[in-house]
């Protein structure tokens, strides 16, 4: 008997989470690049925007052109970075929880991470239920410690950016600093590995196998009585 293996393609659940992948380390890198221009020269921009009443003329102007302009570029792709990550996530969690024949609405999925409150606990449960669901047989005590230590981690940085940030954006452009980086490196990176580990422990369609009858030559032995 032959087994023969049918080449494996990449399952659109295994190319939503490249994409999350991807999108997370670029939302990851960009803000990287943010704080790093804004250690470099965003406090300085600021200052000297600020001396200039935020409106400088002449030559004054053309000089702060060109730091000016690296900032917007690397804001918007920061801001650019994040959004691709959160569509990406969320096209990725769909198409799990449609391969899992579970409700996989948008609107349900928004809501959970929109509304006011809901969006404290309702995302954290909802990617539990997936996982438990999706991959039956990953221990329970692994996935909630994973799934606690994303969620933490994501209210953390949440935390920081609406109550930290606000009162050190006074010192630069931004305020962006180390801590909002590591704060929302840590979370990407949980965040990316939920998203791995439901992925490689889904189940995969079985191995096809051919196996072809064995062709039967009968052979027949004649004997002659001497």
């Amino acid at each position: 008997m032959r087994v023969a293996h049918a080449p494996t393609k990449p399952t659109g659940v295994s190319r939503a989470a490249r994409a999350v992948y991807v999108t997370f380390a670029a939302q990851a890198l960009s803000l990287a690049a943010l704080v790093i221009f804004e250690e470099v020269r965003g406090r300085q921009l600021a200052t000297e925007l600020a001396a200039f009443g935020g409106r400088p003329s002449g030559a004054d102007a053309e000089a702060l052109a060109g730091p000016a302009t690296a900032f917007a570029v690397l804001l918007l792709l920061a801001v650019a970075a994040t959004v691709a990550a959160a569509a990406a996530y969320t096209t990725w969690l769909l198409r799990i929880r449609q391969a899992c024949s579970l409700p996989a609405a948008r609107s349900a999925v928004a809501a959970a991470w929109l509304i006011p409150g809901v969006n404290l606990l309702a995302p954290a449960v909802l990617l539990s239920e997936t996982w438990r669901l999706a991959t039956p047989q990953e221990s329970r005590r692994t996935r909630l410690a994973l799934v606690t230590a994303w969620w933490l981690s994501w209210l953390t940085t949440l935390a920081v950016f609406t109550l930290v940030l606000p009162h050190d954006a006074s010192d630069g452009l931004t305020g962006l600093g180390l801590l909002e980086l590591a704060c929302l490196t840590l979370s990407a990176a949980l965040c990316a590995a939920t998203v791995h580990r439901i992925t490689v422990l889904q189940p995969t369609p079985a191995l096809h196998t051919q196996s072809p009858t064995p062709k039967v030559t009968p052979t027949t032995s004649l004997g002659r009585a001497t």
